[in-house]
């Protein structure tokens, strides 16, 4: 079946809808040892040393793939950028989102902690990934695409700054990414003997910034602008209590979370032992992004923010302007 509904020209939301009950229909009867079943056991377990970030070195070299070709532009409801989906019913979805961001000269971790707690506790997630970060981790993500817990959504080729590049530029990222996962999913396809859900195309901008036009960029390319509207603020150390705190203190009924698994969230494994059996202990049901997205109807900005309107501007000022302050940082850092 085809699962590309949002992208597929001329499928109303209805039929979207009814094609995500099938698939997920079609998950759910996959046992959930499936993953185990097609790798090893202990393979799968995460290791406390592929969590930190490394240099890279000659045997990171990264071929670019060849891009994908875009899928029909992103209109109506589903247009502009994602914050959250106000449910239909009196259910409590929530979706929880994992950025696996890396940039040019360094290899970025791989939280297997964090994994591997989702597979415990059979909690549903997305993660989005970068190309840079498919490439160097292909092994894993070939684990996350073949587990029907999961889905992987694109979060750029490289993670520069988006906010204000040309269309082009923001197509080539999204459709170089579009091809690593489209290669992913089929790895995992062949390896586990399954169909592997992809769609519809989830596209979440690197540093969550991008302006009105960058956002009609992905859109005109076939990508749904997944934004959140719940920080956990897990990276460079935050304690477990304070994430937890925040997530809990801002989730609601049809919340999309944001979260690191590349390392970056030293303690969100811990945290997500306590959040976790807390929303449901109130009633909320984890899914995937794209099933939230058939579960109501999506809140949208015009443009990307992490909480309020304008506060990316640190991201996208001029390196010129930006320089002065950075070096200002680092003199007292090191002082």
């Amino acid at each position: 079946m085809c699962l590309d509904c949002l992208a597929s020209p001329g499928l109303t939301r209805r039929a979207f809808v009814r094609g995500f009950a099938v698939s997920a229909a079609t998950a759910a009867a996959i046992p959930a040892a499936h993953a185990a079943a097609c790798f090893d056991a202990a393979a799968l377990a995460g290791t406390a040393a592929e969590r930190l970030r490394r240099r890279a070195t000659a045997a990171d070299a990264v071929t670019l793939p060849t891009p994908a070709a875009p899928a029909s532009a992103i209109t109506g409801v589903n247009a502009g950028v994602i914050r959250r989906v106000e449910p239909r019913s009196s259910e409590k979805p929530v979706a929880l989102t994992f950025d696996l961001c890396q940039t040019r000269g360094g290899i970025a971790g791989y939280d297997g902690a964090i994994v591997d707690y989702l597979r415990a506790e059979r909690v549903p997630a997305t993660f989005f990934a970068g190309g840079l970060w498919l490439a160097t981790h292909r092994e894993r993500a070939v684990e996350l695409a073949a587990d029907p817990l999961f889905r992987l959504g694109n979060h750029s080729w490289s993670h520069h700054d988006l906010h204000s590049a040309a269309a082009a530029t923001i197509a080539k990222e999204i459709l170089l990414t579009e091809s690593a996962l489209a290669s992913i999913r089929a790895a995992a396809a062949e390896r586990c003997g399954l169909r592997v859900a992809h769609a519809p195309r989830l596209f979440r901008f690197p540093y969550g910034s991008c302006a009105p036009a960058a956002a009609a960029a992905a859109n005109a390319v076939g990508s749904v602008v997944i934004q959140w509207d719940t920080v956990s603020g897990d990276p460079d150390g935050t304690p477990a209590a304070t994430i937890t705190r925040s997530v809990l203190g801002k989730a609601r009924p049809g919340s999309i979370i944001v979260m690191h698994a590349n390392g970056r969230g030293t303690h969100t494994a811990a945290a997500l032992a306590s959040i976790v059996p807390k929303l449901r202990s109130e009633g909320y049901r984890f899914v995937t992004v794209d099933a939230l997205l058939a579960a109501g109807t999506p809140t949208a900005a015009k443009d990307c923010f992490i909480e309020r309107e304008g506060d990316t501007a640190r991201y996208d000022r001029p390196v010129a302007v930006r320089a002065p302050t950075l070096f200002r940082k680092l003199a007292v850092k090191r002082g």
